[in-house]
């Protein structure tokens, strides 16, 4: 039995020494004892059975401690579970002490949290970040287009960096300085001598408001001179006018080629109508003419058969002698 019970307390001191050298990092713990940092064995393993990567929270600690920065320890597991970067919190932390940045842990979290790294935003602090603007072009009064780059200079604000608009920001409202400027101006040639117009307004402006950043100053880089929009807009427009001319004289022509050529096609149908009438008085005088011939034989049948006296007859040929001298005299006329 005595034998059993050494084989038990073997087995669980192996557990127990398995167990120890799982969960309990003993250079981790030497590390932060000797640095300072005050912990106790049973908060590093529960660390580790709450997913807690114990490295991650107590290096960040015996940086601060090596800092004369105090730090709850607490408070750095929380911020790792959610998701925050502690050892880049604990960083700026340091950082901004030892350049007289007041910064505490729950700002540099709440940085490190809404997704900006608090770290670079510190080291900007410092030293400010130069920002340049892409090539702007636009056009001033006389029509000639102006390109210019802007080198902006910024500072990050801690206190405005969570909420604060982004470097889009300060680029879009500086660029819609330059167009300003720039289309305000009277001749192209005023941007040319006096490049530092658009720089002074635009800081006149305060664009950095409701910004993570303040603007130190605005430097124009280059400035060059590009098309000449205005003359290039009145050749299109000439050139638009033109075409409108000339679709207008086309459709003059068309006009008047329809309207001669329906001028003609009435022509002939009136010299249709014309010659069609003539064949109908032809043909007209014809049957006159076979009337006529008619008449003297319708005369001498009457005779004959009584019906038409003499008398009758001698009457008829004076109407019609009274007839042929009217017709005479007419022609006459």
């Amino acid at each position: 039995m005595g034998e059993g019970v050494i084989v038990i307390g073997m087995m669980a001191f192996l557990f127990v020494g398995f167990f120890v050298m799982l969960y309990f990092p003993i250079g981790l713990y030497v590390a932060a004892i000797s640095s300072g940092v005050i912990i106790s064995p049973f908060s590093l393993i529960t660390m580790r059975l709450r997913g807690v990567n114990q490295a991650q929270i107590i290096k960040p600690m015996v940086q601060a401690k090596k800092a004369g920065i105090n730090l709850n320890m607490g408070l750095l597991e929380a911020h790792y579970l959610a998701g925050g970067n502690v050892g880049l919190v604990v960083n700026a932390i340091v950082s901004g002490n030892k350049a007289g940045i007041k910064l505490d842990f729950d700002s540099a979290a709440a940085i490190d949290l809404a997704g900006r790294n608090v770290f670079e935003a510190v080291q900007n602090s410092v030293k400010p970040k130069v920002i340049i603007t892409p090539m702007i072009a636009a056009m001033a009064k006389d029509g000639v287009q102006v390109k210019a780059t802007a080198r902006i200079t910024v500072r990050i604000q801690i206190s405005r960096l969570v909420g604060g608009a982004g470097e889009e920001t300060i680029l879009a409202r500086v660029g819609e300085g330059i167009c300003t400027t720039i289309g305000s101006a009277a001749t192209h040639k005023v941007i040319l001598e006096n490049p530092d117009i658009i720089s002074s307004k635009i800081m006149e402006k305060g664009l950095d408001a409701n910004t993570a950043f303040e603007i130190i100053s605005i430097d124009i880089a280059d400035v060059d001179v590009g098309k000449n929009i205005g003359s290039q807009l009145q050749i299109d427009q000439a050139e638009a006018d033109k075409q409108v001319a000339q679709a207008e004289a086309e459709k003059r022509r068309a006009m008047a080629a329809a309207e001669k050529e329906e001028n003609v096609s009435l022509e002939q149908a009136m010299k249709a109508k014309v010659v069609e009438m003539q064949a109908k008085v032809v043909e007209a005088e014809a049957l006159v003419k076979e009337a006529e011939a008619e008449v003297p034989k319708a005369i001498a049948e009457a005779l004959r058969n009584g019906n038409l006296g003499l008398m009758d007859y001698y009457k008829l040929a004076n109407v019609e002698a009274d007839t042929a001298m009217r017709k005479r005299f007419s022609k006459a006329e």
